[in-house]
C-alpha cells in the first residue's frame, strides 16, 4: 500500500471543493472527488492527473449508501484515506417566507445530515491512518442573522465538528473551516465587497492539514478584510 496520502472531498465539482482538490493534488495528494455533477467531476479528475492520481465518484451526500460506496471506491483504488473534507452544501435566501419547504428540506439534509453521513462513512478508515476530518461551516455558523435558516445548518456543522473532536479523543484531527463571503457559485450574484476567492480557502485548508501531528487546528474563521460582521 502506497504511503502517498489520499484526500477525499465532497462538493468537489466547483468552488471551494474544486480549488482544494487542485491544491491537494499539487501538494502530492491523491484525490477522491465526490459531487452530484458527474461531468464536472470527470473533467477535474482528468485535469488532476487521471486514474493514478484522481478518482471521480458521483455521489449524493444525502444517501448514506452512496457515501459508503464512495469510501469503498476510494479504498479499492488507493488503499487508504488520510484527509476527508466534508464540504458539500448550499445556501438559501434569508427569510422564513422565502424559498420553498422542499428547498429547505434539501438544504438541511445536504448541509447537516450529509456532513454527518460523511463522518460516519469515513471515520473507520481515518482511524486506521490517524487522519484528519474537516467540515465546511461558515461565519454564519458563529452568528445569527434575521431569517437565516442556512446559518442554522452551519451552527449545526460547527457543533458537529466539536462533538466529533471530543468523541475521537485525539485518534484523528478535526477542523471546522468557517469562511466569510467567498466569490463562488454559492452566490447568485457576486458579493458587493472584495470577497475571498475559493483558492484562499483552499490554501487555508492545506495549511491546516500540513501542521505537525500534535497540532490540531479545531476552528479556522476566515473573513475578507472588508467584511465587518
Amino acid at each position: 500500500m502506497s504511503e502517498q496520502h489520499v484526500f477525499l472531498i465532497t462538493g468537489a465539482s466547483t468552488g471551494i471543493g474544486a480549488a482544494t482538490a487542485r491544491r491537494a493534488a499539487a501538494a502530492g495528494h491523491r484525490v477522491v472527488l465526490a459531487a452530484r455533477a458527474a461531468d464536472r467531476l470527470e473533467a477535474l479528475a482528468v485535469e488532476l492527473g487521471g486514474p493514478d492520481r484522481a478518482l471521480a465518484v458521483p455521489t449524493d451526500v444525502t444517501d448514506f449508501a452512496a457515501q459508503e460506496a464512495l469510501v469503498a471506491a476510494a479504498l479499492e483504488r488507493f488503499g487508504r484515506l488520510d484527509v476527508v473534507f466534508a464540504n458539500a452544501g448550499f445556501g438559501a435566501k434569508r427569510g422564513f417566507l422565502e424559498e420553498t419547504p422542499e428547498f429547505w428540506r434539501e438544504m438541511v439534509l445536504t448541509n447537516v445530515l450529509g456532513a454527518a453521513y460523511t463522518i460516519r462513512a469515513t471515520l473507520p478508515a481515518l482511524r486506521e491512518t490517524g487522519g484528519h476530518l474537516l467540515l465546511t461551516s461558515s461565519v454564519a455558523g458563529r452568528r445569527v442573522l434575521p431569517g437565516n435558516l442556512y446559518g442554522a445548518t452551519k451552527h449545526a456543522v460547527t457543533a458537529m465538528a466539536e462533538s466529533l473532536r471530543q468523541e475521537v479523543e485525539g485518534a484523528i484531527r478535526v477542523t471546522s473551516i468557517e469562511p466569510g463571503a467567498v466569490n463562488t457559485p454559492f452566490f447568485d450574484s457576486p458579493p458587493s465587497i472584495r470577497a475571498l476567492d475559493a483558492d484562499d480557502i483552499a490554501r487555508a485548508v492545506l495549511w491546516v492539514i500540513e501542521q505537525p501531528a500534535h497540532v490540531d487546528v479545531n476552528q479556522l474563521l476566515i473573513r475578507p478584510t472588508a467584511q465587518r460582521t
